[in-house]
């Protein structure tokens, strides 16, 4: 078994969500008492939010290279960056370590290919649905057109994100303003949303849409255990 590399800590409520997906996955192939093996370095959120706002991605990718040295250092074979916000900085990154960093957008999209999706919406922190670093990879990479919500629909998913998700703080009313927002995209033609940050699906889950919701965080766990487990 190859011991998965993450980089955790934006947020440490989803990084508990990918530790749990991980181990879960592999004792589901193999039973037992087994596990993952994992090497993990949470990073301090705060100091990254800080530097998103203030536009300072070149020290973002500092701190997080310098995690992802002491990953592969770890032993790791590869990396998770477990956020799809600081996917921004993946290349980056990558550039400092010699194991492969997985990239968050293309196991989502590979699973969107393979289901036969060619149009979706886009749920994320501002950065991600208004930036081309996440949506221009779907377009260019794998042909999947990608929507947003408007402006102010984007404000709202943002501050919830931060202001609430990332705290621990699950509010029955931003949940409905959420699924509100969901049901837009589906009227603009999305055959499916992609939940792109990985905080959204502690919030709202595939129970409460009928539309097909891909949980970035799931997927992209799912996809390390496959390589944790295969051969090559």
């Amino acid at each position: 078994m190859k011991t998965i590399g993450m980089l955790g800590g934006m947020s440490w409520q989803s990084t508990l969500s990918y530790y749990q997906a991980l181990n879960q996955g592999v004792n589901t192939h193999l039973g037992g008492h087994h596990c993952a093996k994992i090497c993990l370095v949470s990073v301090d959120f705060a100091q990254i939010e800080s530097l998103q706002r203030q536009g300072e991605w070149d020290k973002t990718a500092a701190i997080l290279s310098d995690a992802a040295i002491s990953i592969e250092a770890g032993g790791a074979d590869f990396l998770l960056i477990c956020s799809n916000t600081m996917h921004k900085v993946a290349a980056q990154v990558q550039s400092k370590i010699s194991i492969p960093v997985i990239h968050i957008a293309d196991a989502t999209a590979q699973q969107l290919v393979s289901d036969g999706l060619t149009k979706v919406g886009l749920l994320g922190t501002r950065f991600t649905m208004e930036q081309d670093f996440y949506k221009r990879r779907l377009v260019d990479r794998f042909g999947v057109e990608v929507i947003v919500p408007t402006l102010e629909e984007r404000k709202v998913v943002h501050n919830v994100i931060y202001d609430e998700l990332c705290q621990g703080v699950f509010n029955p009313d931003s949940k409905q303003l959420y699924l509100d927002i969901v049901n837009n995209l589906v009227a603009q033609g999305a055959q499916a949303v992609i939940l792109g940050c990985t905080e959204i699906a502690l919030l709202i889950s595939q129970l409460d849409m009928d539309i097909p919701l891909y949980d970035t965080t799931a997927i992209h766990a799912a996809h390390a255990v496959e390589l944790a487990l295969s051969e090559s």
